[in-house]
């Protein structure tokens, strides 16, 4: 027996019966020879945090576009910080962590630069709204590693798309990353808005502060103890009806008081026009996209989803090089 055979065994030993075994996985789109070391949730995970688009995400917006500080949330810390909370939730459930942090580690590949701007941007733009949830499955299955994808599990793949309010994962890790995603942009949020001083502790809705606690720290905590405390008996995972409801009118009031604040949002607008130009420019000038991504056309590709790939990939900082390059006029 190889050391990954011991963990499977353990795994059956360690989680309840409703958790997701790695060795009862519904595997990868192509047939791999598994790992002597890894679970296959392991490798899934190794792949991502290995995978460029991971290491884009240090150079996406969260909330706060171009913030002036360094303390503010990227996506990148924002996916590390739901991954943390997910395993957390995980272990203490007896779940599988691995598949757990896979997922969320996966969550947000395919957000587009601009946080939500770029992603309204590009729905403006094209015949379907884009979501970037949709695009984080088409990175991990297509467009990482030139092409190739991932070939990550199914179960990975299911708990990166249903990770959204209106979708149901079909595992309850995938449940998991789902709650904590929320648990984490809505208070961490709430942190940044504090930072940045357009928010204070004292404008958050009593009644839910009531319930959730007074300081970030708190809220985190508090729920984290009452989904474990709600859950552990149950082949689901919940928050407590009390605690869920605090949670939705928080949720509520970011949306009234900070992801629509004129001040946080004042260069969303540019953003979403910059964005706009940059499709127009791609759409109708195929050429000027990487070869790459011309060869993806030319195999027979949408070609508006391939432009929405390469814009979606962008970082901040890459989509202004890039509308620089092309509309900013140079000196000679």
């Amino acid at each position: 027996m190889n050391i990954r055979e011991e963990q499977e065994l353990r795994e059956h030993k360690l989680y309840r019966s409703c958790a997701s075994f790695s060795d009862e996985t519904k595997g990868r789109d192509v047939y791999e020879e598994p790992c002597d070391i890894r679970t296959d949730y392991q490798r899934d995970r190794d792949r991502i945090i290995h995978s460029k688009s991971f290491r884009r995400l240090k150079h996406k917006t969260q909330v706060f576009l171009s913030p002036g500080g360094d303390h503010y949330r990227t996506r990148l810390t924002h996916t590390l910080e739901v991954a943390q909370i997910a395993r957390t939730i995980a272990k203490a459930l007896c779940l599988n962590e691995d598949l757990t942090e896979a997922i969320a580690l996966g969550h947000d590949l395919g957000h587009t630069p601009f946080g939500h701007a770029g992603e309204r941007a590009l729905s403006k733009y094209t015949s379907k709204p884009f979501h970037h949830n949709e695009q984080s499955v088409r990175v991990v299955e297509k467009l990482e590693k030139n092409g190739i994808g991932l070939n990550l599990t199914w179960e990975v793949r299911d708990g990166i798309l249903n990770h959204r309010s209106a979708y149901k994962p079909s595992t309850l890790e995938g449940a998991i990353v789902r709650i904590s995603d929320k648990i984490a942009y809505v208070n961490h949020d709430i942190d940044d808005g504090i930072r940045a001083g357009i928010l204070s502790e004292e404008q958050l809705p009593g009644e839910c502060t009531k319930i959730l606690g007074n300081c970030t720290r708190d809220r985190i905590n508090n729920t984290i103890h009452a989904l474990v405390n709600y859950s552990k008996d149950k082949d689901l995972v919940a928050l407590p009806p009390e605690f869920e409801q605090a949670q939705k009118e928080l949720r509520f009031f970011m949306f009234e008081d900070l992801y629509t604040n004129p001040v946080a949002k004042s260069q969303e607008a540019k953003a979403e026009q910059m964005i706009g130009l940059l499709y127009e420019k791609y759409i109708n000038n195929i050429e000027k996209l990487p070869a790459e991504f011309q060869e993806y056309i030319s195999a027979g590709e949408n070609k508006e989803i391939v432009v929405c790939d390469y814009i979606a990939g962008m970082t901040d900082n890459y989509a202004i090089e890039c509308f620089n390059e092309l509309f900013i006029p140079k000196s000679w």
